[in-house]
């Protein structure tokens, strides 16, 4: 069996191909049924996370 790396990670052929025609998939065949939900408390999180890069983006630009 032939080894695939991608982004460093040994995967199988079948793995490679399936995650190289993932960009061809719409939108509305994916799924997303193991990802659990964001909680509230996660996206503020992320919100004030992008309120801080923006701010050091105008300090160093």
């Amino acid at each position: 069996m032939d080894n695939f790396i991608i982004n460093g990670i040994p995967v199988s052929e079948e793995q490679y191909k399936r995650i190289k025609n993932m960009r061809q998939l719409p939108d509305d065949e994916i799924d997303y049924s193991d990802i659990p939900p964001t909680t509230k408390e996660e996206l503020e999180i992320m919100k004030e996370n992008r309120r801080r890069r923006k701010k050091l983006q105008n300090v160093a630009g």
